[in-house]
């Protein structure tokens, strides 16, 4: 059974191997609450997930450890593993989803584990392990369903009461619920007054449906840009300390994942992939009753393909008012182009592309269509750019 002797055992072995986080005030991400960041993002392998898997490695036997140990994983986990395996030098072999990213497949190779891509996402990733675990004797090591597991994730929350003691709120993000279930159970057991609230993508909600329905449930499929929180199905364990522990869990949507990011960026100097940033986003767009509150939010990776990195950022800005697409209707005749340039810039919106289209399903064969993308400051910017476009006579099909 899981107790707080396993979490303060769990503490004392991976002060050896883990990080410290030391928090991060940041008042900006809310100014209606009092803001602290846990950043695991700069954590060793940049995820939380060194502790849940170091740990449980260090507790097999010697039999175990002997066999070599197998795991699933969207990718920080795999780095985990592969990290604490090698370090005790056990061989590991890590099943990830083929869609992961090439970031984390290489850092896990890096770390000295054999890799075995599998069609599909992290479900698809865990069938294929317990197949290979059957067929050549590993020990499974899970990324969130199992007690020493989260023991080792549960030290985050005894870090968290050590460093913020008068800390009010946490908000962690869910996938299985490895995290959430490890901090909620020492928070919760040290200071039952503190609340904890966990946050999904809206895109993966599984913990949400479950909680919401009083039984574990998987969902058909899962789609986010936080493919470290982008599980099918919640774990039995995990399911039952939530139930027990966590006050309530919310969504955020990927425009608001990505809004986050690019905050964490232009604001604290810190970079974090999308399951990392749903915390901050939950803080960020009210989605979690935080108001005047001592709020952590656990920042819990930072392994962002840089390759999708600029498409985060775009989201971000229109996310956040700083960049808009307008799609106007316009007479095709000439000084119309010119009109419209010079309301955008007397509102002080920089346009930085233009696209003119002649040939579209305008209702009036005289029209033409232009399609700006205009810098901002904020969404009331963006609204009195387009009041001023409206109040000079100019048709904006859309604002996106």
């Amino acid at each position: 059974m899981l107790n707080l002797d396993n979490f303060y055992k769990a503490r004392y072995v991976l002060s050896k191997i883990i990080r410290r986080t030391d928090l991060v005030h940041a008042p900006k991400i809310n100014p209606e609450c009092d803001v602290y960041l846990k950043p695991e993002c700069l954590q060793k392998t940049g995820s939380f997930k060194i502790r849940g898997a170091y740990y449980k490695i260090s507790q097999l036997s010697e039999e175990e450890q002997k066999k070599g140990v197998i795991a699933c994983s969207a990718g920080n986990h795999a780095q985990g593993v592969a990290l604490g395996a090698t370090s005790m030098g056990i061989k590991s072999l890590i099943c990830l989803p083929e869609g992961a990213p090439i970031s984390k497949v290489e850092a896990t190779k890096k770390l000295g584990a054999e890799v075995c891509l599998v069609p599909g996402v992290y479900d698809d990733a865990f069938q294929k392990a317990l197949q290979l675990r059957d067929e050549h004797g590993y020990t499974f090591i899970h990324p969130f369903d199992d007690e020493n597991v989260i023991a080792g994730q549960g030290t985050i929350g005894l870090e968290l009461l050590d460093q913020l003691p008068d800390v009010e709120a946490v908000v962690v993000p869910v996938g299985g619920g490895g995290l959430i279930s490890g901090v909620a159970y020492a928070v919760k057991s040290l200071n039952p007054n503190v609340k904890v609230y966990g946050v999904q993508a809206s895109g993966a909600p599984s913990m949400v449906n479950s909680l919401h329905d009083h039984k574990q449930e998987k969902l058909a499929k899962v789609s986010t840009i936080a493919d470290g929180i982008a599980v099918k199905e919640p774990g039995s364990v995990t399911f039952d300390i939530c139930s027990r522990y966590v006050d309530d869990i919310v969504t955020v949507s990927e425009d608001e994942i990505c809004a986050a990011i690019l905050h964490l960026i232009e604001s604290e100097k810190m970079v974090a992939e999308g399951a990392g940033a749903a915390s901050v986003a939950a803080v960020m767009f009210n989605k979690v009753p935080v108001k005047g509150k001592k709020t952590i939010c656990v920042v819990s990776g930072g392994n962002i393909d840089v390759t999708i990195l600029s498409r985060v950022i775009n989201r971000g800005l229109a996310k956040s008012g700083r960049i808009c697409t307008l799609i106007i209707e316009l007479a095709d005749k000439p000084g119309q182009l010119l009109k419209v340039c010079q309301v955008i810039a007397a509102q002080g919106g920089n346009i930085v592309s233009v696209y003119h289209e002649r040939n579209n399903d305008s209702k009036k064969v005289t029209d033409c269509v232009l399609r700006l993308s205009v810098e901002t400051k904020n969404q009331e910017h963006v609204e009195s750019i387009t009041k001023a476009l409206t109040d000079n006579g100019l048709k904006i099909r859309e604002n996106i």
